[in-house]
């Protein structure tokens, strides 16, 4: 038998980028042909989406650990990395996509609809696109980046026009089946329903989706019995019918108790105040039941509800019902706005923001926290001097020595970039000039020098012999 898993927590986790390549391009009678590594590629997304295929979370249940696959490293010859393929997930239509806290950052109902749960980490950059006219032969790359991770729920809420809620073995299940197509599983014992189901109705030119939540009870909505697992079905639906057994066997049941039992959960639950409410007195066929009905139908009536006395063993006041339902379903899809598939919550960065931060955390330590420069240090090999130079004059052009002295720092102090669990720390010497300048021209090769003209190579070469000809002269002669 197939299980229905409606919330399951799944940790993604993105590819990681592939490295950049520090190669030299070497061929005959040119053995330093400039630098030619290739660029990483980039690791694949972690993507959610919308299949009306897949009615279940069971497959993420059962393996909640989903990873892209990794970019591969440039290579010589400035062939880059393949790109990592994105690992596309199914989900059902009206999966709720929330963070760790509870925080909803995706709402995805509607078939096709994608949201990027996890995003691939950048490829890092070969020594042929660091190249410039400063740093003519870079013997480095850029590391490429980890992918992101993270930790996420999935939370099903059933699409459905309708939803048919009440206490088990109403008739919910028997109801649907008889208006739609649906074939759920039916006795007369508690609890037949496990699982909400969904049936597609058609009335006139309207169709719509009508869903049996199972059973409620009372103190459902504070986890008794099954209710609180589906109540969260019922918050899509546009129409509320309640299914009230007119032939309960129970002796301290009535249809006026029930309805009352059901309102309070879902008042307690929240959210489903405006909804409009249809009665269904169930059951009719039975003589008492036909009977009860009667009795109860004024009360219900002068309570407000809409009030339809059928049999969904005899079919009889189906018709009525399905085309009142429509026409509620109709009003509803009329009044509710137009708006976008799917609900991503986007944070925009202030217009002033400076892209990194400097804490002063201890006497002698201080934290910078930014996307830049944490980028910058996982992009960094620092088993390569090289490397090392060119992250510190990328951190000097963003300003973050500057920084650190208005923050207080002195030359000795902890610098540490990045969260506390994953920082790189090293000791600050503040400097005037960053590190490229204060190493000259690093990354050139004079091999690799544009050819000087011949006046330049004369006068260069006379320059040389009368700077030989003073030391000649201040030491007297030949030494």
């Amino acid at each position: 038998m197939t299980t229905f898993v409606d919330r399951v927590a799944l940790h993604v986790a993105a590819g990681n980028g592939g490295h950049g390549c520090a190669s030299v391009h070497r061929e005959k009678f040119k053995p330093l042909g400039g630098p030619d590594g290739g660029n990483g590629g980039r690791g694949g997304d972690v993507v959610l989406v919308v299949d009306r295929d897949v009615t279940t979370l069971l497959d993420y249940h059962h393996s909640p650990h989903r990873k892209a696959t990794n970019g591969r490293p440039g290579e010589g010859g400035n062939r880059s990395g393949k790109d990592g393929d994105d690992l596309v997930l199914p989900v059902p239509d009206g999966t709720v996509v929330q963070a760790a806290d509870g925080t909803v950052l995706a709402d995805l109902v509607g078939e096709g609809t994608r949201y990027v749960a996890a995003q691939g980490g950048r490829g890092g950059l070969g020594n042929a696109a660091l190249a410039s006219a400063r740093r003519k032969a870079p013997g480095f790359a850029l590391l490429g980046e980890p992918g992101h991770s993270e930790d996420i729920t999935l939370e099903l809420k059933t699409v459905a026009d309708v939803a048919l809620v009440g206490y088990p073995s109403a008739g919910k299940s028997s109801l649907i089946s008889v208006l739609s197509a649906a074939k759920p599983k039916i006795a007369d014992y508690p609890f037949t329903t496990l699982v909400p189901h969904l049936g597609v109705v058609t009335a006139g030119a309207t169709v719509y989706t009508v869903a049996d939540v199972p059973g409620l009870i009372p103190g459902a909505s504070q986890g008794r019995g099954l209710g609180l697992e589906f109540l969260r079905h019922v918050e899509r639906c546009s129409v509320l019918v309640h299914v009230l057994d007119t032939a309960a066997l129970e002796s301290d049941r009535d249809p006026l108790s029930d309805l009352d039992v059901i309102e309070e959960e879902l008042a307690q639950y929240g959210g489903l105040e405006g909804r409009p409410r249809v009665v269904v007195l169930n059951k009719i066929d039975v003589p008492d039941g036909r009977d009860l009905a009667a009795m109860v139908r004024p009360d219900l009536e002068a309570r407000g509800y809409r009030v339809f006395e059928v049999s969904a063993v005899a079919h009889s006041g189906l018709a009525p019902l399905s085309y009142a339902l429509a026409e509620l379903v109709s009003r509803a899809r009329a009044a509710r706005p137009k708006e976008e598939n799917t609900r991503v919550v986007i944070r925009p960065k202030a217009v002033d923001e400076s892209g990194f931060t400097v804490v002063r955390e201890d006497d002698d330590l201080f934290r910078v926290r930014g996307e830049k420069p944490e980028r910058w240090v996982r992009q960094t090999d620092f088993n390569n001097d090289e490397a090392v130079g060119y992250l510190a004059d990328r951190l000097a052009r963003l300003g973050v020595e500057e920084e650190l002295l208005k923050a207080g720092a002195h030359a000795g102090d902890g610098v540490a970039i990045g969260p506390e669990d994953n920082a790189v720390v090293f000791d600050w010497e503040p400097t005037v000039l960053a590190g490229a300048e204060m190493l000259g021209r690093r990354g050139e090769d004079h091999r690799l020098a544009e050819p000087r003209p011949a006046a330049q190579r004369r006068r260069d070469r006379q320059a040389e012999r009368d700077e030989a000809d003073q030391d000649f002269d201040s030491f007297g002669g030949p030494f």
